[in-house]
């Protein structure tokens, strides 16, 4: 059964057994390409070839950043912080090296190679040198042992550097010797710049052929980033910059040269928006069949733009929604575009995971597709399959050489490149004569890897033990820092590749590269049906050495800074975020002590003043259980549950801990910190009397070493121990010290606070744990419950707008009935109100300060102070109680929250 071209491109080579348009390559000779050991030739070794890389950013994903970022007791879930990540769109991992940074320029009508490459500091100067052949070696030339440098300095760092060769070359008109053989474009993240590339001395005896750099001008783009630009295969002179908006520019350096300074021609595109995903980005452009139709790629969408008349036609030439079906994921997006062929009909795009092959007049259907099993292949390119299999012995295979393509398809941030090959069906000599006149297209031969290294082993023992050598490298340590990586390459013409070796049997080429190591190197590819196994050298050497390359800037300011490292011992601390400070604590009491017995008496009077000013707090002594209602007397302003819980487990520990966690500086040790004496530093415990914690308490007002002036007072301070601390030797006491953890005991106690809470205000107030993870407007209000008994006096406040966000984002929903989120301890509160009647001839018996506390909801306390509160402070009151009431009743907000319901 026949069918049709467009159903048999709908298999993807490489994903699905035996597709319809795979042939295999015993017609059309081997295209598996081997390098040669013993071609491998040093041109030239600098720094300036391969500058080093910025400092790399922190690999780190949004969903990664947000989990990894948040305290140890409220970690995001991976369902929350993925949900949170998806609300930003995709996000792409941003490649240091996504480009070609070699290009090779032939100078017409002779055995001359530019090579251009960024160089400088920070990458900011085109760097180029000359590769000349003479006596069939091929040699590189600079300047005094360094690379050529043109005149213009870029001023930032350059993305990507192109060439375009002029066919026809002539000779400037101010120095015949002078000749121009191409054009330069060199991009930065928002500039463009254009030179004229020029050699002198062509012809001469003397061999002092020299070349340069003339600039003709730049243009920066301020509101937009540059995606990608290309030169015109038609028109040498012209050039179109793609922007991150959209936008399109075309230049043309002929009706540009009268000033330095481009403006371009601002194509006037209105794209289909509905085609092109929100979230995705411009990938690149180039040029079709005319110098006025361009193909341009989105992540989302691959269009064709027609500028020869006045508007702009706009064509959908490929969806990656059509894909999907091929392709199993649905974020698959366009990653690479150029053009393929000499005709400028047909196109190759890659996404994640397909290689397509596409004809412009064919919308929507693919002439080929691959499966190419890449990460991140952002270098696409297409070569003649002549000029990888060139200068060969035997001529059987010259007709699918001359009729066949290759596209190179990779990354050389990941250092992995494949072949794929494709042509025309070479099966019998009418299929052959139908395909040509069809224009029918099939992959020749699965795809290929191509190593552009050249001497790494490609047998298996190699390729795990180098998987293996990167997973042991530390985290914070890139593995291409201990690796030699190819920052460039290019292929040399045939004719010059022909001079510098015997022929091989089925022919290859010449590649040149650009290393990491800052080497320019020339090796020998040869075509062969099966990969070849690399000498025995390459197979014992390791994959990673561990000698630094140069690949990353280390910074040129040498460290000053003192080198002599001191430790703090945190155990302590590691214990108590791990749940397991009891342990360690035993672990500690169990060491012998070494030292001297040192012993040291306090005060004779300290014992009977901490003891009456805890008595003061509250506290009896042996107080084996406390109730928390005997806290909830005391509190007058909003407390929140956490406090009350830390305060009841203050209070029921026994009188002998508690002296620990309180002192006066003349009982302090002086510490030893860098072979000095410190004394610590506390604060002072308030007057009012209660447990901690103390929310508002005087700063100190001393440095952090007594002198003459300031002497230790015999205030007491506190607490110098931390209650976690004194738990865990509570449970070591009572021999409970793997039964349960400080922070575990204080959840329970939160619960405990969150009950008794609970029946002191009114049951039916609307009081509830909100457990939804939705954040509304509507919520952003303080939920305030009060209970309307005279006997329970107890308010519930907690904003629950605050307490919603807390919770979608950082603790799960609870599920026992007693237990709740860890934020609402800190976000739900509790105060007494006063128990005083609104009522006017109640407010007639107040006076004084009395007054101001009916205008409060919670009970105010007031400093027993001498204050004059005669009839006129009394009018001016009443002045500022009738604006207050006024003021609330023009407040639209203010009505509607005293209108709803539970208020």
């Amino acid at each position: 059964m026949e069918f049709s071209e467009e159903w048999k491109a709908l298999w993807p080579i490489s994903s699905v057994f035996s597709p319809p348009l795979l042939l295999n390559s015993e017609e059309i000779g081997p295209i598996i390409f081997n390098p040669s050991p013993k071609t491998l030739t040093k041109l030239f070794t600098c720094p300036s070839l391969a500058p080093p890389l910025p400092p790399q950013f922190t690999n780190l994903s949004l969903t990664r950043f947000l989990r990894t970022c948040s305290p140890y007791d409220s970690s995001v879930l991976v369902s929350t912080s993925s949900l949170i990540a998806s609300t930003f769109g995709p996000q792409f991992s941003i490649s240091q090296l996504p480009q070609n940074s070699l290009q090779l320029l032939r100078c017409p009508g002779t055995n001359l190679v530019i090579a251009f490459f960024p160089t400088g500091s920070n990458s900011n100067q085109i760097g180029f040198l000359l590769l000349s052949m003479r006596n069939s070696t091929l040699a590189a030339h600079g300047y005094g042992g360094e690379v050529f440098t043109a005149k213009h300095e870029v001023k930032h760092r350059i993305v990507r550097l192109l060439v375009n060769p002029i066919s026809d070359s002539s000779s400037s008109s101010d120095n015949s010797c002078c000749t121009t053989v191409g054009y330069l474009l060199a991009w930065t993240l928002y500039s463009c710049h254009w030179f004229r590339v020029k050699i002198s001395g062509v012809g001469s005896d003397s061999g002092l052929e020299r070349p340069e750099l003339d600039f003709i001008g730049s243009k920066l783009f301020k509101s937009s980033a540059i995606i990608h630009a290309c030169w015109s295969p038609h028109l040498p002179e012209e050039s179109v910059v793609l922007l991150e908006s959209g936008e399109l520019f075309l230049f043309d350096l002929d009706s540009c040269s009268v000033s330095s300074r481009f403006k371009g021609r601002k194509m006037k595109v209105m794209w289909d928006h509905s085609n092109i995903s929100e979230t995705g980005k411009w990938v690149g452009c180039d040029f079709s069949w005319h110098p006025r139709i361009l193909i341009v790629a989105h992540s989302s969408a691959v269009f064709l733009v027609d500028l020869r008349s006045e508007g702009c036609k706009l064509s959908c030439l490929l969806k990656i929604e059509t894909l999907t079906s091929v392709s199993s994921a649905n974020d698959d997006r366009f990653v690479s575009l150029t053009r393929a062929g000499s005709d400028g009909f047909y196109f190759t795009v890659a996404s994640n995971r397909l290689l397509l092959l596409c004809d412009v007049r064919k919308a929507m259907m693919p002439l080929l597709q691959w499966a190419h099993g890449l990460d991140s292949p952002l270098y696409i390119t297409v070569f003649r399959l002549s000029e990888l299999r060139s200068h060969t012995k035997d001529d059987q295979f010259n007709w699918a050489s001359e009729s066949g393509y290759g596209i190179l398809l990779g990354s050389f941030w990941n250092c992995e490149f494949s072949l794929f090959c494709y042509g025309p069906d070479t099966r019998g000599t009418v299929a052959s004569e139908v395909s040509r006149f069809c224009k029918s297209l099939y992959a020749w031969g699965l795809p290929s890897e191509l190593s552009l290294m050249g001497c790494d082993c490609q047998c298996g023992s190699c390729l795990v033990r180098e998987e293996l050598s990167k997973d042991s490298l530390p985290q914070w340590i890139d593995w291409r820092q201990k690796k030699e990586i190819v920052l460039g390459f290019g292929i040399l013409d045939k004719d010059l590749s022909a001079d510098l070796s015997e022929p091989d049997i089925f022919g290859g080429f010449t590649l040149i590269r650009l290393t990491s190591s800052g080497k320019l190197e020339s090796q020998r590819y040869c075509a062969l049906w099966d990969f070849q196994k690399n000498s025995k050298e390459a197979h014992k050497e390791s994959s990673l050495n561990f000698e630094e390359s140069h690949l990353y800037t280390m910074g040129d300011v040498e460290y000053k800074l003192d080198k002599r490292f001191r430790y703090l011992k945190l155990d302590c601390l590691k214990g108590y975020l791990n749940d397991n400070l009891g342990d360690v604590l035993v672990r500690k009491l169990k060491k012998s002590y070494e030292g001297p017995d040192e012993k040291h008496s306090f005060r004779s009077d300290f014992h009977q003043n901490i003891c009456q000013k805890l008595k003061a707090c509250g506290v009896r002594r042996l107080r084996e259980s406390f109730v928390v209602d005997d806290l909830l007397t005391d509190i007058s302003v909003p407390t929140s549950i956490h406090e009350i819980a830390v305060r009841s487990i203050w209070a029921s520990l026994p009188m002998d801990l508690l002296r620990l966690a309180f002192s006066t500086y003349s009982e302090f040790l002086e510490v030893l910190v860098n072979h000095m004496k410190v004394s610590l530093e506390f604060l002072d415990i308030p007057d009012r009397p209660h447990l901690p914690p103390f929310s508002f308490r005087k700063p100190s007002l001393r440095s952090s070493k007594w002198s003459q002036k300031m002497q230790p007072s015999d205030a007491f301070v506190g607490p110098v121990v931390p209650l976690q601390f004194l738990v865990s030797l509570r449970n070591l006491q009572n021999e409970e010290a793997g039964e349960i953890s400080p922070h575990s005991e204080l959840k329970l106690q939160c619960n405990k606070v969150m009950q008794v809470a609970k029946e002191v205000v009114k049951p039916d107030s609307g009081f509830e744990i909100p457990n939804d993870h939705v954040v509304s407007l509507a919520d952003d209000r303080e939920d305030i419950s009060h209970c309307s008994k005279k006997e329970c006096s107890f308010s519930l406040h907690k904003p629950l707008a605050l307490l919603s966000y807390n919770s979608s984002i950082s603790e799960p929903v609870p599920t026992p009935e007693n237990s709740f989120a860890e934020n609402e301890m800190h976000t739900t509160c509790i105060y007494k109100t006063h128990m005083v009647e609104f009522a006017s001839n109640a407010e007639k018996e107040m006076v004084g300060l009395e007054l101001f506390d009916t205008q409060c909801p919670s009970e105010l306390k007031f400093d027993d102070r001498p204050l004059d509160y005669g009839p006129k402070e009394l009018k001016i009151y009443k002045l500022l109680k009738r604006q207050q009431s006024n003021f609330e009743k023009g407040f639209g907000l203010y009505q509607d929250y005293l209108n709803r319901p539970n208020v």
